[in-house]
């Protein structure tokens, strides 16, 4: 069989005929080269689309079972197994996190509660010393560079992207209430449970099904670039990836893959990221397989800081763990939805009140950290159609 680059394999329902026309268009003209786009709608697959190439060369066509990294729409998948131990009532959100991580109250911090770190009101976007760009696979270096760090503005006064740091925060926590790594914790809580092709940090036996990813390539003069968020980046952004180093194409290298990195690092397809926030858009459980409770929903998802972020150049909202819609950083219509965007494009979330659950990841990045470009396109479809 022949494969196009344009060419829109899977399935979508008569009624989106729309999402795969802007799929398509999505491939032949607005510079996705490889993608994939899944929909739930009250519990129930009604578009699953993939297409295009999974390598630069364009000699690998992305594949059904495709898997791709998907930057910080990882957050979002952190934050559940987060949630989860509050269910299970070994986490309380009220707590200090010295409780449960003695460590951490150095610094000033030993009154800081678990809620804040969730809600990136914690005040530690990133650390206070310069690290070499592989200290990021090393747990145990992060964990207590971030220990050792003063928080840059008094925890709760403020809420500010942690963009890196966010994952060794929260895992940590995770590790020490559940003795178990964050992927290992979302791996047997989470994906398994509800057959998600999903796993944070990856083992070689996958790597045939990954996407290599394409990192954008800013215009050379700062004059000629796009206004928006990439073109605008705060000093305190700039320090937070300044900081904690990434190598140069990290995300295509063996420690990227194999390292645990629990604001960053999943490797998933749009179909799994759908079904999981289908779930959640449908009180928790999909299919007799429970997620989380309804109550614990509601509480993961309600506002806990909104306004100018004090990392990022935009206004942001933040609920526990979860990113919530806005004007300048859209996840379709409903203020309501929560989920997690990734930089280059790829988002996961769920639209509560239209029992939604949206799954989009590509290899093709674009510029900015917010959903832009592609992704709102076939968002913007689906909303159109239902």
């Amino acid at each position: 069989m022949t494969t196009t680059a344009t060419e829109a394999h899977g399935r979508c329902d008569t009624r989106f005929e729309a999402v795969r026309q802007a799929f398509a268009e999505n491939l032949e003209t607005y510079g996705d080269v490889g993608a994939a786009f899944s929909v739930i709608v009250e519990g129930q697959p009604v578009v699953d689309l993939w297409g295009g190439w999974a390598d630069k060369a364009r000699t690998r066509p992305w594949a059904q079972d495709t898997l791709v990294t998907v930057y910080s729409t990882t957050k979002g998948l952190t934050a559940i197994c987060a949630h989860r131990l509050v269910e299970q009532g070994t986490l309380d959100l009220e707590a200090p996190v010295a409780r449960y991580w003695p460590e951490f109250a150095q610094k000033g911090k030993g009154d800081v509660p678990v809620h804040m770190l969730l809600s990136h009101r914690v005040g530690l976007p990133t650390v206070d010393r310069l690290l070499t760009p592989r200290a990021i696979y090393d747990w145990a270096t992060m964990v207590k560079a971030l220990e050792e760090t003063e928080p840059f503005w008094e925890p709760g006064t403020r809420h500010g992207y942690h963009p890196l740091t966010y994952g060794w925060l929260v895992g940590e926590l995770v590790r020490r209430v559940s003795r178990r790594t964050l992927g290992e914790f979302f791996r047997d809580e989470i994906a398994h449970p509800l057959g998600l092709d999903t796993r944070i940090g990856i083992e070689p036996q996958h790597d045939h099904r990954i996407a290599e990813m394409l990192s954008v390539d800013p215009p050379p003069d700062p004059a000629v670039r796009r206004p928006g968020l990439g073109a605008r980046l705060s000093e305190r952004l700039r320090t937070a990836f300044g900081n904690i180093s990434i190598e140069p194409n990290a995300h295509n290298s063996e420690g990227w893959k194999r390292s645990e990195l629990p604001a960053v690092n999943a490797y998933t397809d749009a179909r799994s990221l759908a079904r999981l926030y289908g779930a959640l858009s449908m009180d928790g459980a999909i299919d007799g397989v429970r997620v989380l409770r309804p109550e614990t929903i509601r509480r993961a998802s309600t506002e806990q800081a909104a306004g100018p972020d004090a990392v990022l150049p935009l206004h942001t909202r933040f609920a526990l763990g979860f990113w919530m819609s806005t004007m300048e950083a859209p996840m379709g219509p409903n203020p309501r939805s929560f989920g997690h965007p990734g930089a280059g494009g790829s988002v996961g979330f769920a639209d509560p009140d239209r029992h939604l659950g949206i799954g989009y990841v590509m290899n093709q990045m674009k510029p900015g950290l917010t959903v832009e470009g592609t992704g709102r396109r076939l968002i913007d479809a689906v909303y159109q159609s239902i």
